[in-house]
């Protein structure tokens, strides 16, 4: 059975093994997740899971939502077999063990709009010799006649919004469970800010 959980990123602690080496570690909130609907191939196309996690107030909440109950959020996990799962049914960090390897997913922190230098890594136009308000510029776009008709191409690196991605970290080892907490400890870094929904899943 392909096991996953929702949870919020809460920060970078370290642990201590039985030798005594510390391992630097992400702290995932991750109460009780309840299962919402169950997806199947005949009624919708594909076989899936949703669970709903969180609690948000009811004025928040649409009213076809309100039937599932008053979550935060909703997330769908697809897997061919979901014969195991019940809707109203509670999923907690119980279905991990120290030990999974797992892959974790969330957006990455947001940024903002912002230029060549920071956005790409750009260097710059040259700080001395007369330069005048180029110091952090892209410098030319290749626009002329010679290049793509005198357009500029599509793909180019230029300024813009930066962060808010959705990116999956992959084998990261379940270092510590606390089940009375609700908590899970996860080796490395994970995408995004405190407070960040995070999915946790073993495949």
């Amino acid at each position: 059975m392909k096991k996953f959980l929702i949870g919020t990123k809460q920060g970078m602690t370290q642990l201590f093994d039985t030798t005594g080496a510390v391992h630097p570690v992400t702290l995932i909130a991750a109460p009780a997740n309840t299962v919402t609907q169950i997806k199947t191939t005949e009624a919708d196309g594909y076989s899936a899971v949703q669970v709903g996690f969180g609690t948000q107030k009811e004025q928040r909440i649409n009213r076809p939502q309100k039937k599932k109950g008053l979550f935060r959020s909703y997330k769908e996990f697809r897997m061919g077999d979901t014969s195991s799962f019940v809707v109203g049914n509670t999923i907690d960090v119980s279905v991990f063990a120290e030990g999974d390897i797992v892959q974790v997913s969330g957006l990455t922190k947001a940024k903002g709009f912002q230029g060549v230098v920071k956005r790409h890594g750009f260097k710059g136009g040259p700080r001395s010799h007369g330069q005048k308000h180029s110091e952090r510029e892209a410098g030319s776009i290749g626009g002329g006649p010679g290049r793509a008709g005198g357009r500029v191409v599509k793909g180019l690196k230029m300024a813009g919004r930066m962060g808010a991605d959705r990116v999956t970290t992959t084998n990261l080892k379940i270092a510590k469970i606390d089940a009375e907490k609700g908590e899970i400890y996860v080796t490395g870094a994970v995408p995004g800010r405190k407070g960040t929904v995070i999915e946790i899943v073993q495949k």
